[in-house]
């Protein structure tokens, strides 16, 4: 047995890729609700109507969905590069923290120019995040990989010091938290009654943005390109430094952003517990939708129902909604072995 190249991927079979990704890990899931003792039948009508069966479940779905398809574009953006961002929950909370920073009164601007100053200065904080591995990887060969992982770490640690320390909320009773932004700086609700705010709208916005940059401008060309084949891009005269920082502002203000929408949708005040591991679960939604921008907010979409329905199916049944966490690493694994299957086949001798 052997694995030979493909001439040719044809577009049906990319696209089977998430689908048979997700078929995958629902069946292996069955496989543990009925070791657990449980019907996967009756689980599965329960893991439907706990994620999308009613107005609630849906606008909690689409709550959860909205942080993934930032931090799912993020790393998306940046794998194209080859630029390898697992920083995206460091990023995401250096977003949230200089929302925090100005927006709990350093700034008095109206509802319709302060979240836009919010959005753009919590961009700003996550690309300059990134930029510090960037260029240790353009200058100096250090593996990214390592130095955007420890950052999260380090970002954390210094949550950890601002909520605990200098900006503490002295009002707030329980887990330490920061001040809460003021009432311009919170991000209006979509549906009343839900959690759902307009947090969503901008997100859908930027998938289609990052798809038309990527797809039809010199920018995207450049990004792909250099993903592609970094050398060859060097002999066409690209760039190729500037596009990989250009590159990790993009990814980095993204995952930024995600921090923002989180802070001033959602939360309200920042905590350590503002984001449960959006900035990892990014890298699935990535390569759920095989780094795709649209296929992003499908992939969002899909982890978020996961972990929505699960949550709901283990109340009912009684069992483990860490199945979700299961189906979430199932499906990227087949992910990966179907994109393998994309472009190789196998031949037996």
């Amino acid at each position: 047995m052997r694995l030979e190249p493909r001439d040719k991927t044809s577009l049906y079979l990319r696209a089977m890729v998430p689908v048979g990704a997700g078929v995958a890990a629902l069946l292996f899931c069955s496989v543990l609700i009925l070791w657990a003792g449980g019907s996967p039948v009756k689980a599965f009508e329960l893991f439907i109507k706990g994620s999308v069966g009613s107005k609630f479940a849906l606008s909690e779905t689409l709550t959860r969905t909205i942080p993934l398809i930032f931090t799912g574009l993020a790393v998306a953006v940046a794998f194209r590069a080859k630029l390898w961002n697992i920083g995206a929950e460091g990023q995401l909370y250096a977003g949230a923290c200089m929302a925090t920073w100005l927006g709990t009164g350093m700034l008095e601007l109206p509802n319709w120019l302060m979240i836009p100053t919010l959005f753009s200065a919590g961009a700003l904080a996550g690309g300059l995040l990134l930029l510090g591995p960037t260029l240790l990887k353009n200058w100096l060969a250090v593996d990214e990989v390592v130095t955007t992982l420890l950052l999260n770490f380090i970002v954390l640690l210094f949550v950890n010091w601002l909520v605990f320390g200098p900006w503490k909320d002295p009002m707030a009773m329980g887990w330490p938290q920061a001040a809460p932004v003021v009432d311009s700086a919170v991000l209006p609700p979509l549906l009343s009654k839900t959690r759902l705010h307009w947090g969503i709208v901008i997100a859908l916005a930027s998938g289609v943005i990052v798809w038309f940059v990527m797809r039809f401008t010199t920018w995207g060309y450049e990004i792909r390109a250099v993903g592609n084949n970094r050398q060859a891009s060097v002999f066409a005269g690209i760039p190729v430094n500037g596009v990989i920082i250009r590159t990790a502002f993009i990814s980095g203000g993204l995952a930024g952003i995600a921090g923002v929408s989180e802070l001033c949708g959602l939360k309200g005040y920042l905590t350590l517990d503002l984001s449960p591991g959006f900035g990892y679960s990014g890298i699935v939604v990535a390569m759920l939708a095989a780094l795709h921008p649209l296929g992003v907010i499908l992939a969002a979409l899909f982890v978020a129902m996961l972990s929505i329905g699960a949550d709901s199916m283990s109340r009912s049944l009684n069992i483990s909604n860490y199945i979700a966490d299961v189906a979430t690493a199932v499906s990227l694994l087949a992910v990966l072995v179907s994109m393998m299957l994309t472009r190789y086949r196998i031949k037996w001798r």
